[in-house]
This record gives C-alpha cells, sequence and structure tokens, in this order.
C-alpha cells in the first residue's frame, strides 16, 4: 500500500475548501491569492513571505513551548497572549510580587525581567525535501519506516544548520506525501516586559474559556535581546534589544463587519482527514475518559490552591494547560455529536469508496483496513489514555519513574561509577520537585490511581494492585483503599527527602533503594503498560501511519484540480477571512464585537473570575478610554470575532487587515465550532481575539506603559 503514495507529485494538488477554511502553508498563499484580495487584501504574496527579501514572516515567532507571538517594534517588543506568557510570569513572581495576580510593566529596560528557559523561534525559510525523503525511505514499512526517517531527518538538518546558527526540523505534510524542511533561528534572551493583572489577562476564567462574547485582555509583553551583531546570544547586560527584519505596525482604526482579517502563527495539530473510526473513538472512548480524569484531577487542585496563595502561585500554570484542555474536550465531544461528524465522514467515505471502485482499485481496501486496525486497538485505547492522564498525574510518580534507568543498569550488571553516575542525575532531576505540595501531590495520587484501577480492565492490571494495594491496604471502601496506600507511599518513600535520598542513591545501597515504595508502584505500573500494552499502541501506531499515508494520498490523487491543504503540525501557516458576527441557535445572535460596558456588566466584586482591580472600575465608571475608543461606537471595543481557521497553537497570534496592519491578537474559539481540529464548521467557526487598541488601553491607562507605545508604529 505504501508504494501507491510515494508518487511525486509535480504540481500541487487540493481538495475544495472555503475561503475562511483552511491553514494554508505561506508558499502556498499564491493559490488563493485572488480570493484574498477579493476579500480585502492589499499586500502582495512575496511582502507576506518571501525568503529573498524581508517579508510578513519575519515578525512572526514561534513562542516558547506552543504559542506564537510577533514583532511590534524595531526594539524587538514581542506581543502574545497573556496564557502564553502565563508559565514564564509565574516563574519570575513570588508571594511579595506577584505580577501573575497584579500585572507587571517595566518602565525602563533595566527594569525587564529575564526569563529563563524562555525562547523564541524565528522561520527563516522553507525547502522541500520530499523526493530525497522517499529515495531513502523506500520500501520502508512500520517500525522501520520511522527509524530511516529519524535519520534522513538527521542528516537533512545537521546540513542546514550551519554550524549551529540555526536550527532545523524535516516536517510530515499530507500523512507523509509531502516533506518540508523548516529552517529556524532561536533567540534565549526573552525579558518580560508587561503582562495584565490576571483578573483582566484571565477575566471569566474556566467559564468564559472558550465562550462569547468575551472581555479577556489576553496579552503579554517581552522583548527579545541579542548581541551587538544582532544574533541570538546567552543571556547577558550587554546584550541590546534585537532589531527585527519586520514588525507590524499597530491599526488604531478599528474593525467593522466584513473586514478582511489574516492570521499568521504555528497551529499545533488538526485531524481533519480522520475517518469515521477516529472520531467514533474520540466521541466514546478518548474525550471522555480525558475529560473524567481532569475534572478530578483540577477539583483537587482547586481545593488546595484556595487555601494557600503560594500553592496557588506555585500550580497556577499547571492549573491552567489542565483546564483548558479539560473543557476543550467536552466542547469538542459535544461538537462533534450535534453535527454528525461521524455521518459526514460516512458520506465522504462512501463517495471515496465509489471514487475507488471506478478510478484507483488499489485503494478499494483503504477503509477496510482502517476499521480493522480501530477494532483492533479498541480494548486498549482507554488503558492508554489512563495511564497518560491519571498515572501520570503525580509529580511524585513520574519522579519515581526515573529510577527505571537505575533498574535497567543493575540487570545489566554495569560498574559501581555507572550506578553512581545514573544516582547522581536522579539526584540533580529532583528540582522537578520545586514549588510542590505534599498533601495536593498525595491526594492527587490517592484519586487518579483509584481512577486507573477502577477503569481500566481488570484482565490489564499491573500485579502490584494485588501484591501490595490490596494485599495491606484492602478496605470494601475503595477510596479509603487508595488514600491509605497513598499515606503508606507519601510517609515512607525517601525520593521526598533529599538528604536521605542523597545517602541511598550510590551502589553500594542501590539493592535497598529498589524497594522503596514509590519506585516499587511507579515501575511496576510503568513495567505493565510498556511490556503489554504499548506494544499494541505502538502497532496501533504504525498501523494510522500506513493507513494515513495511504488515504490522503488518495484524496490527493482524487482531488488534483481543487484545493486541499495540509493538517496543522506546529509550523507556520496562513489563515483569512472576515469580520462576522454569527447565528449558533434559533433567535440567538452574537456581534461581531464586544465592549467594556460588557465588561462592568459582568464585573463581580471579590469573584475570582470576575473581580476587577479599583483602578479599572474607576477607568471603566468614568467612561476614560481616551483615543483608544471607537471612533463610531463612542465605546472601547475589547474583542472582536472572525471565522479564520485556527486551533491550539494560534494562541498569541497576530490578526492582521488588509493593509498588513496588526488589529488584534487572536486568543480563543467559539464553543459552537470545537469540532475544529477534526472537522471545520463553515457556519459556526469563529476565532476570538483581543482588539489591539483594548490591549493597548491596557498598556498605556492601566500600566502606565505610554513608553511603549511610542516605540511602535501607530496608523490612524
Amino acid at each position: 500500500m505504501k508504494k501507491l503514495v510515494l508518487f511525486f507529485l509535480t504540481v500541487w494538488a487540493f481538495q475544495s475548501a472555503k475561503a475562511d477554511e483552511g491553514m494554508w502553508l505561506p508558499m502556498m498563499i499564491s493559490q488563493n491569492y485572488e480570493e484574498m484580495q477579493r476579500l480585502g487584501l492589499k499586500l502582495t504574496p512575496e511582502q507576506i513571505y518571501s525568503i529573498n527579501r524581508n517579508s510578513m514572516k519575519d515578525a512572526i515567532v514561534h513562542f516558547g513551548s506552543g504559542c506564537t507571538g510577533e514583532m511590534i517594534s524595531p526594539k524587538g517588543l514581542l506581543m502574545t497572549n497573556h496564557h502564553c506568557g502565563y508559565g514564564s510570569i509565574a516563574a519570575v513572581s513570588t508571594v511579595d510580587k506577584n505580577y501573575l495576580m497584579n500585572g507587571f510593566m517595566a518602565h525602563t529596560m533595566d527594569e525587564e525581567i529575564p526569563c529563563p528557559g524562555l525562547s523564541v523561534r524565528f522561520l527563516i525559510r522553507i525547502e522541500d525535501v520530499t523526493k530525497e525523503v522517499n529515495d531513502f525511505l523506500g520500501d520502508a514499512y512500520g517500525k522501520e519506516v520511522e527509524k530511516k526517517q529519524e535519520e534522513i531527518f538527521k542528516k537533512i538538518t545537521t546540513a542546514a544548520n550551519e554550524g549551529k546558527t540555526y536550527e532545523s526540523d524535516v516536517k510530515s505534510f499530507y500523512a507523509g506525501n509531502r516533506y518540508y524542511l523548516l529552517v529556524y533561528q532561536r533567540f534565549t534572551d526573552v525579558r518580560l516586559v508587561a503582562t495584565p493583572p490576571e483578573n483582566l489577562g484571565k477575566f471569566g476564567g474556566d467559564t468564559d474559556n472558550w465562550m462569547w462574547p468575551r472581555h479577556t485582555c489576553d496579552f503579554s509583553m517581552f522583548r527579545v535581546y541579542s548581541d551587538n551583531d544582532n544574533k541570538p546570544a546567552a543571556f547577558s547586560k550587554n546584550n541590546r534589544p534585537f532589531i527585527p527584519k519586520h514588525y507590524l505596525p499597530v491599526s488604531m482604526k478599528g474593525v467593522k463587519e466584513n473586514d478582511y482579517a489574516m492570521i499568521m502563527g504555528y497551529p499545533g495539530r488538526t485531524t481533519r482527514y480522520m475517518t469515521s473510526y477516529g472520531v467514533d473513538q474520540a466521541i466514546n472512548i478518548n474525550n471522555p475518559t480525558t475529560v473524567s480524569v481532569r475534572d478530578k484531577r483540577l477539583a483537587i487542585m482547586r481545593e488546595e490552591m484556595e487555601k494557600d496563595p503560594a500553592v496557588d502561585l506555585a500550580y497556577a500554570s499547571s492549573y491552567a494547560q489542565i483546564a483548558n484542555y479539560w473543557k476543550y474536550f467536552i466542547g469538542q465531544t459535544e461538537q462533534l455529536k450535534r453535527l454528525n461528524i461521524i455521518g459526514e465522514k460516512e458520506k465522504e467515505e462512501e463517495a471515496f469508496q465509489e471514487w475507488a471502485k471506478e478510478n484507483a482499485r488499489e485503494y478499494k481496501k483503504v477503509l477496510k483496513d482502517y476499521q480493522k486496525a480501530y477494532a483492533a486497538y479498541q480494548p486498549y485505547a482507554k488503558h492508554a489514555v489512563l495511564y497518560r492522564e491519571a498515572f501520570l498525574a503525580s509529580t511524585l510518580t513520574k519522579y519515581a519513574l526515573g529510577f527505571d534507568a537505575l533498574q535497567k543498569a543493575m540487570k545489566a550488571n554495569v560498574s559501581s561509577d555507572s550506578l553512581n553516575v545514573i544516582c547522581k542525575k536522579l539526584l540533580k532531576n529532583r528540582k522537578s520537585f520545586d514549588g510542590f505540595n505534599l498533601t495536593l501531590d498525595k491526594r492527587v495520587f490517592a484519586a487518579l490511581n483509584q481512577m486507573y484501577y477502577e477503569e481500566v480492565s481488570k484482565s490489564q492490571h499491573p500485579e502490584i494492585f494485588a501484591s501490595d494495594v490490596f494485599a495491606n491496604h484492602g478496605n470494601a471502601d475503595w477510596k479509603k483503599t487508595f488514600e491509605d496506600y497513598a499515606e503508606y507511599v507519601y510517609s515512607n518513600t525517601l525520593l521526598l527527602d533529599s538528604a536521605a535520598l542523597a545517602a541511598r542513591c550510590n551502589a553500594d545501597s542501590v539493592q535497598v533503594l529498589m524497594n522503596d515504595p514509590a519506585i516499587r508502584y511507579a515501575l511496576n505500573v510503568m513495567q505493565n503498560y510498556m511490556d503489554n500494552y504499548d506494544p499494541k499502541a505502538k502497532e496501533f501506531g504504525y498501523d494510522m501511519f500506513e493507513l494515513n499515508r495511504a488515504y490522503q494520498g488518495a484524496l490527493l490523487e482524487k482531488n488534483k484540480n481543487k484545493k486541499m491543504y495540509p493538517d496543522a503540525n506546529s509550523t507556520m501557516r496562513v489563515t483569512y477571512g472576515k469580520v462576522l458576527p454569527y447565528a449558533p441557535k434559533d433567535a440567538v445572535f452574537f456581534n461581531y464585537y464586544s465592549t467594556a460596558d460588557g465588561l462592568m456588566e459582568k464585573y463581580k466584586p471579590g469573584d475570582k473570575e470576575f473581580d476587577l482591580q479599583a483602578k479599572i472600575v474607576d477607568l471603566l465608571k468614568r467612561k476614560d478610554y481616551g483615543d483608544y475608543a471607537d471612533k463610531n461606537l463612542g465605546n472601547l471595543v475589547t474583542c472582536f470575532i472572525t471565522n479564520n481557521d485556527i486551533t491550539g497553537g494560534n494562541s498569541g497570534s497576530p490578526v492582521i487587515n488588509g493593509d498588513g496592519e496588526l488589529i488584534g491578537a487572536a486568543f480563543d474559539g467559539n464553543w459552537e465550532a470545537m469540532s475544529g481540529d477534526i472537522a471545520f464548521d463553515t457556519r459556526y467557526k469563529r476565532t476570538i481575539v483581543a482588539d489591539v487598541r483594548y490591549i493597548l488601553w491596557v498598556v498605556d491607562r492601566v500600566l502606565d506603559g505610554r513608553m511603549l507605545l511610542e516605540e511602535m508604529s501607530l496608523r490612524n
């Protein structure tokens, strides 16, 4: 089957797509340029993406570990979402100087705060390496493909990195029917410049998350620094603000209905070509299992965080990440059902089957093979989710798993010196306990391991449930059983005591150490999964790779005269559309903008999600909007919506008008289109955007940071 899809595409093949649907690679926009012009774009394709001259792509960065940011001044000033900067802001905050809660503004560059571990990547160029990769893969199949891909990817990226000046990735597109090399330049001296108080940056909390209308001022600002040659450099007081090749001018004109809107960013992952069998598994196994585990975990975290500000600060970033996709999976399941996506996929598959019979009989078995692969994996699918979401939830468990390296070394009869080297690394890794709260982690361990026991099929249980948990702590009340076991583990483990662990983690004592209750439990559960069920998951993954490659290759052939965009894979994409309202259901209409009036309507003094600082309330009551008010409305527009196609990873992406000016920062999607990663819905899909004038109002009036505006190119 693999051979059938390794053909060389002399021209791009595309599937039909709506103007507002599609995450297009930057060099593909020429295929859509006429439509983009019709909607209001005034730039040329080369002004958006060029490898020979400065272009808009040079203002867009891959921010941190999975967001987007944009350069907004010639002095390295960068804007992204508040929730994208959340972890870094929390890391530089303390209980006494809680920038996460109270906000922050550096009034001079000397006041900007270094953010260790934070980096940004600029895209330099994209190259087609499909032929080189496919020639090397040859007839490889399954696991062999994975191994050979690693080899050829390493060869290509090593050559492209040019003596570590750049770093690069080779990415698969259209499920292995196309391969591209992406070359980047990474900057690691990134400093916090400004962030709103949390009650603006996260206004509405979990209640408003994924909902419209919104009033969240979801932004933060950082500055990128370089050496004197404008090249990447480790943090130094001698570094200077980076001078970008391009930065985005800022529009003060605002938006109106039907205005052109374009987004450039790094969407994480979509599976738009998933079959009906995959959607069924998502709806009935993967999503509900993930939601139930996270629901329990979040409840425990919330209770403990509310008791202590230090715990709240330490776990704030982790809580936000878990909560975001907890609600996402709830919404995705609901919308996949409401829109009958399984039924829609089945119709597409019927049409594909008819085409295959008439035009490409070699693809006739693809859908039947999908059905067999999903059926074979179904008994293990839930276990895989629970292993990841429940078993790996506690910090203690994740740290204990590191001792697998020591166990393997002991079995291999390595030297005492080698054992001591491993111990030294394990002791160094105890930094994972920074900010650790014993009570919270112990409760998570007890509750989620109970869920793991109850929801994984008994035939798939690790031996330790019978030999240790129930043999020594068994009770008719399973909740008490796991709470008692957790108490035993956390009271007797050496892993929580750095001095005691250091005394035992050496070649002379490792035999005793490996009987530590936390290590015994973690390694027993892990070994059971890795020996018996991870191979099932990997086999399923190999099947999916081959089937997806065949299916999408066939779709490219079937639709060779139409447009077809590749799934998102954390590479730069361009999406385009319009500013539009929508009607989600009968007798309900949502306008395309929200205002400061709505912010005050939601305001609840003392409420964790809807409170506002006194200064903000005073400004809003006096309607002190200054030059940031919308000229037509006489009000401060807080957010607006467009029909752009985005997903996770686009957070912080610039929303750009037809003149190439920044009009807002994308930060969320809407509830009615949560199916978007699997199936784009042209009726309901909306991108929620923080209006740039709202952001500048906060920078100026709330944070007293008008000097930042003087760096920017503001256009009226």
